[in-house]
C-alpha cells in the first residue's frame, strides 16, 4: 500500500539544512551512465521481477500480519535472496499486536431486506449490532454530529474517493477509514460503516488499517463495497429509518515478533555504504497481494540482481529489504529505522516500490544541493524509459518514510496509479492484474537508479544533522 502524502507541515519540516562547509558537487561518471544504459536495455527484457511476484503470490499468497503465512513468507523470502546469489541474507525482528480477521456480514433488515458486502477495518472491534444507520456525506459532517445525537445508531460515511495518476484522493479516503470510527464514538455511535477508500464500482469492499482515538470504547467498524454503499444510500432515501445488521469477528490477539529480510549485494569499493530499495512482504488477507506489495518485492530484488550480474559491481553495496507489516502502521519501517539509526549516514539513498505495477512516470529526489547536479543525471538516464523528472512532486514512499524523517536522501520513482486503487486492498490483488511489461519497465527504472545512486562520486547528503527537502 502506498500511504497518503505527508503533511504540509512535515514537508516543511525536511528542509535541507547546509552544513557550515559546502560539500564538492557529487556527479556520476560518464562510463556509469554509458553501463546505466545497458543496464536499461537488459532489465527490460527480462522477467526476473515478474518470476518473484508470481512465486510469492502463488507459493505464500496471502500475508496478514502474524498469520502462519506471515512466517512462511519470511522463510520464502529468505530463500529467494539466496537463491537470487546475494552476498549476505540476515533478518531483524519485527514486533507488533497481533489483529485478526474470523468473519465479518452485514445485511439490511426490514422490508428491503438484503445482504451488504462488508469488510472489517483492521484493528476493528468484533461484535454484532442490529440498528438504524445515518448518513453523512464526509467525514466533516460526522465529525460535526453534537455528542450523543447517534446512540444506539450506526455512522455512515458516504464519500467517494476521488482517481488520480498520483494517488492524491486516497488522503481524504484513507482519513475517512482512520478518524470516521473514533468521530462516530464521539456521536455516541454503536458502529460504523463507511464507503470503501477505492475507486472501482465492483462488489467487494476495501479493508484497511482503523485506529482509535485514546479512551475510547472501540465499535465494530467496516468498509462497504462502492456498490452496496450506492445501495444504502439509496434505501435511506426511500426509507430514513433503514435498518442494518453488521456482525464481526474480529480483533487484536497479543503479540507477534515478524522479521525483516533482508539481502545485500556487496559493493567493489565502498561496501559499508549502501543504496537500500525495497518492498514490504505482508499484505492484507483477502487477495494474494500482488500489486500491494509483491510487485515491489520483485522489483527490487530482481533490480539489485541485474546490478550484481554486472561484469563490475558498482562501489556501493546494495540493500534490499523486504519490510514486515507495513500494513498495519509501518512496523517493519520504523524497526528498520531504529535499529540502524547509527548508521544512517551510510544510507546513502533510499527508496521504496510500493504503489502497484504500473509505468513508472516520474522521478524526484530528496537530496542535499550538492547532489542536484547528479540527480540531473540520473533523471537523464531515466527519460528513454519514459520518465518524467518532476521536481517537487514525490515524497517517500511508506517503509522509507521513518529514514527520511531521520535524514537519509531519498528518491521517488512515481508509478501511474490511475488503476491502483480500484484494486487496493481487496480480494481483487491478485496476479493477472499485474502486467509484465509493465513491471519489466519497473525493474528498469530501479536497476538504473539503483546502480547510478551505487557509482556516484559523492554523497546524496544522508545525515542525522539534516532532513531531507520533499524535492528538488
Amino acid at each position: 500500500m502506498r500511504l497518503a502524502p505527508l503533511p504540509l507541515a512535515l514537508l516543511v519540516a525536511l528542509l535541507v539544512a547546509l552544513p557550515a562547509t559546502a560539500a564538492e558537487p557529487t556527479r556520476i561518471p560518464e562510463a556509469a551512465l554509458d553501463t546505466a544504459a545497458q543496464l536499461r536495455d537488459i532489465a527490460l527484457a527480462d522477467d526476473t521481477g515478474w518470476k518473484i511476484a508470481e512465486s510469492l503470490t502463488t507459493e505464500v499468497g496471502p500475508r496478514m500480519a502474524g498469520s502462519d503465512a506471515d512466517a512462511r513468507a519470511v522463510a520464502w523470502a529468505k530463500a529467494k535472496f539466496a537463491e537470487l546469489g546475494f552476498d549476505k541474507v540476515w533478518t531483524e525482528p519485527v514486533t507488533f499486536p497481533k489483529w485478526e480477521r474470523r468473519g465479518q456480514h452485514a445485511e439490511v433488515v426490514g422490508a428491503h431486506a438484503q445482504p451488504l458486502v462488508v469488510s472489517a477495518l483492521g484493528g476493528s472491534a468484533g461484535g454484532t449490532i442490529e440498528a438504524e444507520v445515518v448518513r453523512f456525506p464526509d467525514l466533516e459532517s460526522l465529525q460535526a454530529a453534537a455528542p450523543g445525537s447517534l446512540a444506539g445508531r450506526i455512522a455512515f460515511v458516504d464519500y467517494r474517493m476521488e482517481r488520480a495518476r498520483d494517488g492524491h484522493g486516497y488522503g481524504k479516503g484513507s482519513r475517512v477509514r482512520g478518524a470516521g470510527p473514533s468521530a462516530a464514538i464521539e456521536a455516541g455511535a454503536a458502529a460504523f460503516l463507511m464507503r470503501s477508500a477505492g475507486t472501482d464500482n465492483h462488489r467487494f469492499a476495501h479493508t484497511g488499517m482503523t485506529r482509535y482515538a485514546e479512551g475510547l470504547d472501540p465499535i465494530p467498524a467496516a468498509a462497504l463495497s462502492n456498490p452496496d454503499a450506492d445501495q444504502l444510500a439509496r434505501l435511506l432515501a426511500l426509507d430514513p429509518a433503514t435498518r442494518v445488521r453488521l456482525a464481526l469477528d474480529c480483533g487484536w490477539d497479543g503479540e507477534y515478533t515478524s522479521q525483516n529480510v533482508i539481502g545485500e549485494i556487496t559493493g567493489s569499493s565502498r561496501p559499508d555504504e549502501v543504496v537500500l530499495i525495497g518492498g514490504h512482504l505482508d499484505s492484507w488477507d483477502e487477495g494474494t497481494g500482488a500489486i500491494d506489495d509483491a510487485a515491489g518485492i520483485g522489483v527490487s530484488m530482481a533490480a539489485a540482481r541485474l546490478v550484481a550480474e554486472l561484469p563490475v559491481r558498482p562501489a556501493r553495496s546494495i540493500r534490499v529489504v523486504a519490510f514486515a507489516n507495513e500494513e498495519q502502521g509501518l512496523h517493519g519501517g520504523f524497526a528498520y529505522a531504529g535499529a540502524h539509526a547509527g548508521e544512517l549516514a551510510k544510507h546513502t539513498m533510499v527508496s521504496e516500490s510500493d504503489f502497484g505495477a504500473g509505468r513508472i512516470y516520474g522521478f524526484d529526489a530528496g537530496v542535499a544541493d550538492h547532489a542536484d547536479a547528479a540527480i540531473e543525471q540520473i533523471a537523464a538516464a531515466l527519460a528513454p524509459l519514459g520518465i518524467e523528472w518532476r521536481p517537487g512532486e514525490g515524497s517517500p514512499e511508506s517503509d522509507i518514510g521513518p529514514l527520511a524523517r531521520d535524514g537519509a536522501a531519498w528518491a521517488w520513482l512515481g508509478h501511474d496509479g490511475s488503476g491502483y486503487f480500484d484494486l487496493h486492498h481487496t480480494p481483487d490483488d491478485t496476479l493477472d492484474k499485474i502486467d509484465p511489461q509493465a513491471l519489466a519497465q519497473n525493474v528498469a527504472a530501479y536497476a538504473v537508479f539503483t546502480y547510478l545512486a551505487a557509482q556516484a562520486q559523492g554523497d546524496f547528503g544522508s545525515s542525522p544533522a539534516r532532513v531531507v527537502n520533499e524535492g528538488r
